[in-house]
C-alpha cells in the first residue's frame, strides 16, 4: 500500500512538473524575437517560397533548350473513309470521259506508332532566358529581403513599445501601492478626528484614478504584448517575458545614429528598382533577338500498317518503318507590327526603371533627413522630459518626507504624485517618440538588421 502511495505521488508530482514546464513564460531579448520572426512569420515564409517557385520557374526555362522527345501510337477504325473522286474513263476506255466517281483509297483500319525528337540550335528567346534566369532569382531574394526588413522594422518598433507599457505598468502599480497606503492613514484619521472628510474623499479619487490608470495600462500591455507575437509569428496565448528592458541606453544608441552613413546600396529596395531595370533590358533584348530566325533540328522515327478488319493492325510484324531527319529554319518576316511595339514597350519600361532608381535615390535621401530631424527632436524631447521627471521625483519625495514627519499634507502628496506621473507618462511617451525614430532611421539608411 506504501508502494502504491508513493507511485502515485511520484506520477502526480510528475505530470505536476511537465504542467509547470509547459506554462513556463519563454524569455526573449529583441534579438530574440528577430531570429523567432525570421523562421515564423508567415510573410517571410511566403517570400521564402516566392523565391522556390521563381527556381522552379528558372528551371521550366531552361528546359526550352533541352531536347524534346515524344512518343506515340494511334489506332483508327475509318467507318467511313474519306472517297476521293477520279475519272473513270482513265481505267477503262468504254467508259466515257469525264465520268467521275469516288474511291476509298484509305483502309478501314490502320495503326502507327512512332517517336519524334526535336533540339532547338538557336533561338533568341531562348538564349535571353538562360542568361536572365539568375537576375530574375535575384529579385525575387531581394524582394523577400525587403519583407524581412519590414518585419525587423516592425518587430523592434512592437517590442520597445511593449517594454515602455510593463514599466509604466510597474510605475503606476507602485503608486497604486503608495496611495492606498495614504488612504489608509488618511482614512485612520479621519475615524480619530484629525482629518476632515474632504481629505478622505480626495485621497479616495486619487486611488481610483490610479486603478482606471492601472487597467487602461494593463490592457494596452495586453495589446502590445498581442502584436510583438503576431510580428514574430507566435500564438498569442504563448507566454513570454521581455529580457531587454533597459530602454534608457537607447538614448545614447540613438545618438550614434546621428552621425552614420548609410549608401543606397545598403537599402533593399534600391536594390530591387535596380534590378527591375535589369529584367527590363533583358526584355528588350529578348524581343530585339526575336527579328533573328530560329534553327532546329528534328528527328522522326515510326512504322505503320492498315488491313480490312481490325485484328490486321496488331499484327506488328508487318508494319513498316519510316524515318526522318532534318534542320528546320524559321525566319519572321511579319507579324503584323508587333515585334516593334514590343520593342517600343521594352524601351519605355526601361526609361521608367531609370526614373524609379532617380526616385527612390530621392525617397532615401528625404527619408533619412526627415528620420534625423525627428530623431534629433526626440532626443532634445527625452533630456527634457527627463529633468522633468527628476525634479518631480525629487518634489514628491520632499512632500513625502514632510508628511511622515507630520509637517506635510496628503494633499501635497497627492498633488506631487499626480505630477510625478505625469512626468512620467511624458517621458517614456518621449521615450517612445525616441525608439520609433530611431527605427525610422535604421530603415532609411539600410542598417536594420
Amino acid at each position: 500500500m506504501t508502494r502504491l502511495y508513493f507511485t502515485l505521488i511520484s506520477c502526480f508530482a510528475f505530470v505536476a512538473m511537465a504542467m509547470a514546464q509547459e506554462t513556463a513564460p519563454t524569455p526573449l531579448s529583441l534579438q530574440d524575437c528577430m531570429d523567432y520572426a525570421l523562421k515564423h512569420n508567415y510573410s517571410i515564409k511566403n517570400a521564402a517560397i516566392d523565391v522556390l517557385i521563381q527556381k522552379a520557374q528558372n528551371a521550366q526555362s531552361v528546359s526550352a533548350a533541352y531536347p524534346h522527345i515524344n512518343g506515340k501510337m494511334e489506332f483508327d477504325d475509318f467507318n467511313v473513309p474519306q472517297r476521293s473522286f477520279v475519272d473513270a474513263s482513265a481505267f477503262s476506255p468504254g467508259i466515257p470521259s469525264g465520268t467521275i466517281i469516288p474511291i476509298a483509297f484509305t483502309l478501314p483500319y490502320a495503326g502507327s506508332a512512332g517517336i519524334t525528337a526535336s533540339q532547338v540550335i538557336f533561338d533568341g528567346s531562348v538564349s535571353v532566358a538562360l542568361k536572365a534566369r539568375n537576375t530574375v532569382l535575384e529579385f525575387s531574394k531581394l524582394n523577400g529581403a525587403v519583407t524581412e526588413e519590414n518585419v525587423r522594422y516592425n518587430v523592434f518598433k512592437a517590442y520597445n513599445s511593449l517594454v515602455i507599457a510593463y514599466r509604466q505598468y510597474n510605475i503606476i502599480k507602485n503608486s497604486l501601492q503608495f496611495a492606498r497606503s495614504i488612504e489608509n492613514d488618511v482614512t485612520i484619521t479621519q475615524q480619530n478626528g484629525f482629518a476632515e472628510k474632504m481629505d478622505a474623499e480626495r485621497a479616495n479619487v486619487s486611488v481610483n484614478n490610479l486603478v482606471s490608470d492601472s487597467i487602461r495600462i494593463n490592457n494596452i500591455l495586453t495589446v502590445s504584448e498581442q502584436v510583438l507575437k503576431y510580428q514574430i509569428g507566435m500564438s498569442i496565448n504563448a507566454p513570454i517575458v521581455l529580457t531587454d528592458t533597459v530602454v534608457e541606453s537607447r538614448k545614447q544608441i540613438a545618438a550614434d545614429l546621428l552621425i552614420a552613413e548609410g549608401t543606397y546600396e545598403n537599402v533593399p529596395e534600391y536594390k530591387v528598382v535596380k534590378t527591375a531595370l535589369s529584367l527590363n533590358e533583358f526584355n528588350l533584348k529578348r524581343y530585339n533577338l526575336a527579328a533573328l530566325p530560329t534553327l532546329s533540328a528534328f528527328w522522326a522515327y515510326g512504322s505503320n500498317y492498315g488491313g480490312l478488319n481490325g485484328r490486321d493492325i496488331f499484327m506488328f510484324n508487318k508494319y513498316w518503318a519510316s524515318s526522318t531527319l532534318g534542320v528546320q529554319l524559321t525566319v519572321p518576316i511579319f507579324n503584323g507590327f508587333m515585334r516593334k511595339n514590343q520593342v517600343t514597350e521594352a524601351k519605355l519600361n526601361i526609361e521608367k526603371s531609370k526614373n524609379n532608381i532617380d526616385n527612390m535615390k530621392l525617397t532615401i535621401d528625404f527619408q533619412a533627413a526627415q528620420s534625423r530631424i525627428s530623431l534629433k527632436n526626440a532626443i532634445l524631447q527625452v533630456q527634457s522630459q527627463h529633468r522633468n521627471l527628476d525634479l518631480s521625483n525629487d518634489v514628491l519625495d520632499l512632500a513625502q518626507r514632510k508628511y511622515k514627519s507630520g509637517v506635510g499634507s496628503n494633499l501635497e502628496v497627492t498633488q506631487a504624485q499626480t505630477d510625478q506621473l505625469r512626468a512620467q507618462t511624458n517621458y517614456f511617451s518621449a521615450l517612445l517618440d525616441l525608439i520609433n525614430a530611431e527605427a525610422d532611421l535604421k530603415k532609411a539608411l539600410g542598417l536594420l538588421k
